[in-house]
């Protein structure tokens, strides 16, 4: 299915497989939406391209973008790759004259697939909270943009965080730590950096996992049954989490001593387990709730105006709702940035890729979004394309999320040098010259 959005004033045009193209005014900026809303993924795909959307309305009914509305369009992938590089070579040309500013496919595979096409099209790829790790190294991935949170940086705040409750770093020799992950490029992404980890920290690493969508782990339970680890570290998607939760209590684990990484820690993963989902652990970049004065503005002039996107409005506030609308805050914000240099007018991707590039929120400036508390810091560089690298933990009490941590902190210092060695050994394969950081623009 292929759905072309426009903002406010016009209709939704559906149909499968094509769609009717409506004449659109020039000057806008175009965001194309690689999305989905159907399959294993839904959950996730539907409440993070629901927030995104909301935000670019929120951002429209207040003027735009120093006076440029926003449009977008979107293409369903259904999660699959092929699709969404489909998906992507019909949108990156832009929209009836609006230029193309990022794409946002919300998925390792697809982030994977049009790297080079990205690259090549001078169009910025957005991986919030997930994507190719060593594209942190902007001197060789100058247009990909793993935002707030890779994934190296995921499971060693982890780790930092198995070690705080052990009483120090020092403790985790001994410990028993497995990690159950999602049978996909996304899953099997931090299992050299785990190994990595337990080598230095001294703990016993077990890595199993679990094949796409995930709806059968009862081997891999009863194994984790046998060992008796201290942790599991569940690295899942979708319809996993749910399943390893309710499986985890079939065994007698319990679920206090289960992490959810990123994508298993909302709503619709904890949820649809029922009482085996309560105790459960998960990091978090941003917490759910309505009451950040952003959700608040977008519920007064998208929501409340019969505007929002989500189908189902009890949603709004939800883990992936939320995330939804801090990536439209940073795609905005790069935009904005960008527009300072170059004019208050639709832009390139290559020159939003210089927003995202110079893409700085303190405190002060999330405050005049709104999003004070619901977005950590970010300052990004030419050498820098993720900015943050810290989560919060939170525990689900059988009926929302409640933080139980304050902000934990990646070793980021541990991970650059493996992080850079993979970016030039990929710099190398490829050809290409990384750039010198201190003469970048």
């Amino acid at each position: 299915m292929f759905k072309r959005s426009f903002v406010g004033r016009l209709a939704l045009a559906l149909s499968l497989g094509s769609a009717t193209l409506t004449a659109y005014a020039a000057g806008e900026q175009y965001f194309p939406l690689q999305s989905y809303r159907v399959g294993p993924y839904a959950a996730g795909g539907t409440g993070f391209f629901g927030g995104f959307i909301d935000y670019l309305k929120y951002v429209n009914a207040n003027g735009g973008v120093n006076g440029v509305k926003l449009t977008w369009s979107e293409c369903e992938t259904e999660y699959v790759v092929e699709k969404g590089v489909e998906c992507y070579e019909r949108l990156k040309g832009g929209l009836n004259g609006a230029p193309a500013a990022a794409t946002n496919p919300l998925s390792v595979g697809i982030a994977y697939a049009t790297l080079e096409r990205s690259t090549a099209d001078r169009l910025p790829l957005i991986t919030i909270n997930h994507g190719r790790t060593d594209s942190t190294d902007g001197s060789v991935f100058p247009y990909a943009f793993p935002l707030q949170l890779n994934p190296y940086s995921e499971v060693s705040a982890i780790v930092n965080y198995i070690g705080q409750q052990a009483g120090g770093l020092d403790q985790l020799k001994g410990l028993k730590i497995v990690t159950l992950y999602h049978g996909s490029p996304y899953g099997k992404e931090t299992n050299e950096v785990l190994k990595t980890l337990a080598a230095k920290y001294g703990f016993a690493l077990t890595l199993l996992e679990v094949p796409h969508p995930g709806n059968e782990q009862q081997s891999q339970w009863l194994n984790i049954r046998r060992d008796k680890p201290d942790w599991v570290i569940l690295r899942g998607w979708g319809v996993m989490n749910p399943v390893a939760l309710k499986t985890a209590q079939k065994v007698g684990f319990p679920a206090n001593r289960i992490i959810g990484n990123i994508w298993s820690n909302s709503e619709d993963d904890a949820a649809p387990a029922g009482a085996a989902a309560k105790g459960f652990i998960a990091i978090t970049t941003h917490p759910s709730g309505t009451a950040f004065p952003v959700l608040q503005g977008i519920k007064q002039d998208v929501v409340d105006q019969g505007q929002g996107d989500l189908a189902d409005p009890k949603r709004f506030g939800t883990v992936y709702y939320n995330l939804g609308v801090v990536n439209g805050i940073l795609n905005v914000e790069a935009l904005r940035i960008a527009q300072a240099k170059f004019g208050n007018q639709p832009l390139t991707g290559e020159q939003v890729r210089w927003g995202f590039e110079n893409l700085k929120l303190d405190d002060a400036r999330l405050k005049e979004l709104g999003a004070l508390g619901l977005v950590q810091p970010l300052q990004l560089s030419c050498a820098d394309h993720e900015g943050g690298g810290a989560v919060r933990f939170q525990q689900w009490d059988g009926e929302q999320w409640n933080l139980i941590s304050d902000w934990v902190q990646a070793d980021r210092a541990l991970l650059r040098p493996i992080i850079e060695a993979s970016s030039h050994k990929y710099a190398a394969e490829k050809g290409i010259v990384p750039r010198e950081c201190g003469k970048a623009s």
